[in-house]
């Protein structure tokens, strides 16, 4: 991640709290930042992995922490989300591993022109019966761009300071499917991080 300061001027946002810290690396079941209101445009901390609000236990999340655009308006797990709790997820960069003679190699993607970028997310509000609250959030992926393929068979929807809000807005849902489109791989910065691959 940025600094907070950097975060904040980047993306016009209202308060990013000073103690984030900043990190390349999240993890599913850790926080992840999140800005889940347009209108006061605050970064929350949000648990990585979708806990549905009728969830019977948290241990769902492990299996939700990545959502795919086709089929958020048709599971049950992600369609109300969808609908109403659209959320942004800077990041500075993403990472995915290429499997390669029965490795898995790990490469790092980062925006050309852009020191942080947003993912869409989406976020869920549940309480668990002991009354403890997890506002929780996931990442929404799509097909990768071209160019991307050789990487992976999927990416995160990823937006820049000049389209990202329009995620947040009240539009239609077909409107909404329109913005979640890939990126090709002539806009990323993509290192390989294994050394021993990098040699060839």
């Amino acid at each position: 991640m940025v600094k907070p300061d950097e975060l904040q001027a980047a993306f016009d946002l209202d308060f990013v709290p000073p103690a984030l810290s900043p990190t390349d690396h999240y993890y599913p079941g850790q926080g992840i930042p999140a800005v889940v209101n347009a209108a006061e445009r605050v970064v929350e901390i949000l648990y990585w992995g979708l806990v549905p609000s009728w969830a019977k236990d948290i241990s769902i999340a492990k299996h939700m922490f990545n959502a795919r655009c086709e089929t958020l308006s048709e599971k049950a797990s992600f369609r109300m989300a969808f609908q109403r709790r659209r959320c942004l997820i800077p990041a500075t960069s993403y990472y995915e591993w290429r499997s390669a003679n029965d490795r898995k190699i790990p490469y790092r993607f980062s925006l050309k022109g852009n020191k942080v970028f947003m993912l869409a997310g989406l976020w869920e509000y549940w309480v668990d019966s002991s009354g403890n609250e997890i506002y929780s959030g996931t990442i929404v992926t799509c097909p990768p761009g071209r160019g991307l393929e050789v990487y992976h068979d999927r990416m995160p929807v990823v937006f820049d300071k000049y389209n990202c809000w329009q995620w947040m807005e009240d539009r239609p849902l077909n409107e909404l499917t329109q913005l979640m489109t890939p990126v090709d791989a002539e806009y990323f910065d993509i290192e390989c991080l294994d050394a021993q691959q990098s040699l060839f």
